[in-house]
C-alpha cells in the first residue's frame, strides 16, 4: 500500500482570526492568502461572509485571488448564511461552502434547546442548501469531541446521503485524549453507511495542548484530512499548527502519509502571518520558534557541531531557517566558543583556547548571551 495523501485545511484567515486583537483588514489577508496559495495547503478557509459586511469583502477579494488552493467560506446551518456565502464564493476557481451545527448532548440541550432529531434535521437541509450553489459542502459537526459516537455516525450517515463531501469531527474544546480522538475517528470509518463518499477532516483545539496530537491520531485512524493555522493561533489556546502536523507526517515516512506543503516556506509565512496579525511567536515554539533550532547547552551544542544529527531531527533548510544556533552562553562549552570565534576568522591552539574560556566564562556570568563584539573583545584580551 502506498503513501496516501492528507488535505491541509487552512484557517488561520478565519478561525485564526478569531483570537482578540488580530482582525485583519482585507490587505493583509490577501497577502496571506497567496503565500498560503505557494505553501501548497489544498483549502483555504477565508472568513465567515455573513459576519460583516468587510468579512464578506475579505473572502470575496481571496476567491478572486487564489488560482490552486480551493476556497472555503463558513456558515452555520442557516440557509441566510449559505446565501450570503455561495455570493461571496462566486469567483472562487474551486469554491466550497463549509456549514454545519453543534451535536454534543451540551450544544443541543443548551445551545439550541432542541432535540437530537431536530439537529439532524437542521443539518440534512443545511447540506442540501449547500448543495444547490456548489459540489463540494464541507460539514462540522460541532463539538463532535464530546458527542456520542453512535449519535454522530447517524448524523455523518444524514448528511452524507444529503450531499456533504467532507465531515469536519472538531474537538471543539480541545478535550479528547489521542486514542479517544482517533478511536472516534475510526469508528466513523467503521460505522457510517456511504463513510468511502466523503473525507474525515480533523479539527483540533489546543485547550490541553493536545490539538497536534489528536490531529495525528486522527489522520492514522483514516481522516485524510487536517484543519490548522500558521503558528497554531486560533480561540482561546489556539489550533492545530500546520507546521507541526506537516513535518511530523515528512518526518515519519513510516505512518504513510504526506502533504503537498512546501515545507521550505514554512518559515517565511509564519513571520508574515506573526507580523499582521501581531501575535508574538514564543521562542520555544516547534518548527518555527527562534529557538527551534537554537543550542546553548555545551554537551548539546558539542554533539551539533560534531553532527547536526545528534540533537536536531529536522534540517533547518526543510523549514526555510539558515542554520543552526550556536548560544554562547554560561553554560556552552570550549567547543562551542571555537565554533562562533572560527566563523568570525579566529583559530586558537589549546592554551590559547584555554585562557579565553576562563574569561568567556567570567563575561558570561555577568550576561545573558555572548555575542559576537564580545568574542572579539575576548580576543583582544587573550592575545594582548
Amino acid at each position: 500500500m502506498g503513501k496516501e495523501k492528507v488535505e491541509i485545511f487552512d484557517t488561520t484567515l478565519r478561525d485564526g482570526e478569531q483570537v482578540p486583537g488580530c482582525k485583519l483588514d482585507t490587505k493583509s489577508k490577501l497577502e496571506i492568502a497567496e503565500q498560503l496559495d505557494a505553501l501548497g495547503v489544498d483549502i483555504i478557509e477565508a472568513g465567515f461572509p455573513i459576519s460583516s459586511p468587510g468579512d464578506f469583502k475579505a473572502v470575496e477579494a481571496v476567491a478572486k485571488l487564489v488560482k490552486n488552493a480551493r476556497v472555503c467560506g463558513l456558515t452555520r446551518a442557516v440557509e441566510k448564511d449559505i446565501d450570503v456565502a455561495a455570493e461571496a464564493l462566486k469567483s472562487a476557481i474551486r469554491p466550497r461552502i463549509h456549514t454545519g451545527i453543534g451535536t454534543s448532548d451540551s450544544h443541543i440541550t443548551h445551545k439550541f434547546k432542541a432535540t437530537r432529531e431536530q439537529i439532524i434535521e437542521r443539518a440534512e437541509k443545511a447540506v442540501a442548501h449547500a448543495k444547490r450553489y456548489v459540489e463540494d459542502v464541507e460539514f462540522y459537526a460541532e463539538d463532535a469531541g464530546r458527542t456520542d459516537n453512535e449519535f454522530l455516525a447517524r448524523v455523518c450517515e444524514k448528511v452524507i446521503a444529503a450531499g456533504a463531501t467532507v465531515l469536519n469531527i472538531p474537538d471543539t474544546t480541545g478535550y479528547c485524549l489521542p486514542e479517544d480522538y482517533g478511536a472516534k475517528i475510526a469508528y466513523l470509518k467503521a460505522n457510517v453507511k456511504g463513510i468511502e463518499k466523503a473525507t474525515l477532516s480533523c479539527h483540533c483545539h489546543n485547550d490541553l495542548g493536545l490539538a497536534t496530537a489528536n490531529a495525528i491520531s486522527g489522520a492514522r485512524n483514516g481522516a485524510r484530512q487536517i484543519e490548522c493555522t500558521i503558528n497554531g493561533i486560533g480561540e482561546r489556546a489556539g489550533n492545530t499548527a500546520l507546521e507541526e502536523v506537516v513535518m511530523i507526517m515528512r518526518q515519519h515516512p513510516g505512518m504513510d502519509l504526506y502533504t503537498d506543503v512546501n515545507t521550505k516556506l514554512l518559515n517565511s509565512i509564519s513571520h508574515l502571518v506573526s507580523d499582521r496579525m501581531g501575535m508574538f511567536v514564543q521562542a520555544n515554539k516547534a518548527i518555527v520558534g527562534a529557538n527551534a533550532f537554537a543550542h546553548s547547552s555545551g554537551i548539546h551544542q558539542d554533539g551539533v557541531i560534531k553532527n547536526r544529527e545528534t540533537y536536531e531531527i529536522i534540517d533547518p533548510l526543510e523549514v526555510g531557517v539558515d542554520h543552526s544556533a550556536i548560544v554562547l552562553t554560561a553554560r556552552s562549552g570550549r567547543a562551542a566558543l571555537a565554533y562562533r570565534a572560527k566563523n568570525l576568522g579566529f583559530e586558537f591552539d589549546k592554551l590559547m583556547l584555554d585562557a579565553m574560556y576562563d574569561q568567556f566564562l567570567i563575561m558570561a556570568d555577568s550576561k545573558k548571551e555572548i555575542d559576537d563584539n564580545d568574542i572579539e573583545v575576548l580576543v583582544k584580551q587573550v592575545k594582548h
